[in-house]
């Protein structure tokens, strides 16, 4: 398949007896056409390991070594290895030939057709294998069932080691394992994260004690406790994801949010950073409307895509606003209402976009912000979820008046956040929402939102309304680049 590329993950640690003949039946096996690196990670081996590494390194240029300087584990490795990968499709791949590379097509296959974003080749599913030991089969389907329940899904073989991943996905789950605890905890994060997961059948020569296998009984002991870690844990993604996902146990707060904008939107609306779709499950449902859901993060777009991609008044586009080219997608959609909620202040320049935007977009567009508000209330979780800045009242109708909008009002929302946020973030120093807090909040929600007008402090977040005035003359270009330059 022309211009997609293989990463095959190796973790090798004292392997001198199979490493060559290992990586030679690696670059030997079909892979449905697609270009290979394979990534070795030597850790720190205490044989003649690493010199049959950087033997096979000068002799095929399709191998990458890398040593690290003290053994930490199979996890540790694979880590290493995630992070130097540069490919489309990654797999891990054993160094000690229990495993068969022939089976690569079949592995691959899902993930090339768009079914799949993992797949799990399983030991247990009907293939030719070699009869090892009793207690290693029982501890295997043991831990798998654990797992199974622990995290609500069905896979036959948790600790297999041929794992298939979309890399770009791959690369967001935030791994913490060392050693062979790296199956049950990736296997958790999967999970959580809600990619689609496929199993196929795989050849298995499982090596005996006497052949250097590795992992043992201690092993499975921690399997048990890493099962339960990792089915809890929130740092299975990137901190806005897992906020994401536990804003999806508050719909009545992106109701309410809903509510707060629903005077000011038109029939096509373009949502710029959908997320999830957390807000779009509310947008679409504005009479005769059309929605256009954009995002830039490939994990969300394919949420995006799963929930709505079957309605018809809803399109979704991938958009970047840091990327102008990005920006077509609105020329084409042409619509009369922006909506870009908690997306702002994620953006280092945003006056930048509020240019391009008014450069854009049609006159007589109305465009909704809504940000964080105050720098008083910043926090941990303002930088784990990647912020630049929270907004003081005033500042963003400012900002948009300067990028030639016209402000029509500015006001704040959510005013029982602002308390919860100073507790909980400010000065508890929390650094991702948990799924419960979304939970306790939506059950809330009714009086929060009856009591709006009550509580005397401003609101967690600011709405900014403005709109683009026809015959309103748009800044020149020198013009703003001074704005963009304040």
């Amino acid at each position: 398949m022309t211009g997609k590329k293989l990463s095959i993950l190796v973790a090798a640690y004292n392997e001198e007896a199979t490493l060559r003949a290992c990586l030679e039946a690696v670059l030997a096996a079909p892979a449905c056409g697609l270009a290979r690196e394979i990534i070795l990670v030597n850790d720190a081996s205490t044989d003649e390991t690493a010199l049959i590494a950087d033997a096979l390194a000068r002799q095929y240029p399709e191998v990458r070594v890398f040593h690290q300087e003290k053994n930490q584990g199979k996890g540790a490795a694979l880590r290493r290895a995630i992070k130097e990968a540069t490919g489309d499709i990654a797999i891990f791949q054993d160094a000690d030939l229990e495993y068969d590379p022939r089976d690569y097509a079949r592995l691959i296959q899902p993930i090339l057709d768009g079914k799949a974003d993992v797949v799990f080749g399983s030991r247990f599913t009907g293939e030719v294998r070699k009869v090892l030991y009793f207690w290693h089969t029982v501890g295997n389907r043991f831990l798998t069932l654990l797992s199974n329940i622990a995290n609500n899904i069905n896979v036959t073989d948790m600790e297999t080691c041929y794992k298939v991943f979309r890399l770009d996905l791959l690369k967001t789950i935030p791994l913490e394992s060392n050693r062979f605890g790296i199956e049950p905890e990736i296997t958790a994060k999967v999970a959580r994260n809600r990619w689609r997961i496929f199993e196929v059948p795989i050849n298995y020569n499982g090596r005996t004690y006497e052949e250097g296998k590795k992992i043992g009984w201690k092993d499975g002991i921690a399997a048990f406790w890493f099962i339960l870690r990792y089915s809890f844990t929130q740092k299975y993604s990137e901190p806005g994801r897992a906020t994401l996902d536990a804003l999806e146990h508050a719909p009545r707060l992106n109701q309410w949010m809903y509510g707060a904008i629903k005077p000011y939107l038109g029939t096509r609306i373009a949502e710029l950073g959908s997320g999830t779709g957390n807000l779009t499950r509310w947008l679409k449902t504005t009479p005769g409307s059309i929605v256009l859901a954009t995002d830039y993060s490939v994990s969300n777009f394919d949420r995006l895509k799963e929930k709505y991609g079957g309605l018809s008044r809803v399109r979704i586009e991938k958009l970047d606003l840091t990327r102008p080219d990005d920006y077509r997608v609105l020329n084409d959609f042409k619509p009369d209402t922006i909506v870009c909620l908690n997306v702002l202040e994620h953006i280092e320049n945003d006056r930048d976009v509020l240019v391009r935007l008014h450069e854009t977009l049609p006159d007589d567009c109305r465009i909704i912000f809504l940000v964080p508000r105050s720098q008083k209330l910043w926090s941990n979780l303002d930088v784990e979820l990647g912020h630049f800045r929270r907004y003081e009242t005033g500042e963003l109708s400012a900002k948009m008046q300067d990028a030639g909008f016209t402000v029509e009002r500015e006001f704040t929302f959510n005013r029982a956040g602002t308390p919860s946020w100073f507790v909980g973030n400010k000065l508890g120093g929390q650094r991702t929402l948990k799924p419960w807090q979304g939970k306790l909040y939506n059950f809330l929600c009714p009086a929060f939102q009856a009591l709006e007008g009550v509580f005397p402090w401003k609101g967690l977040s600011v709405i900014c309304v403005a709109k683009k005035v026809p015959g309103q003359s748009r800044p020149s270009r020198q013009a703003a680049e001074k704005i963009m330059a304040k």
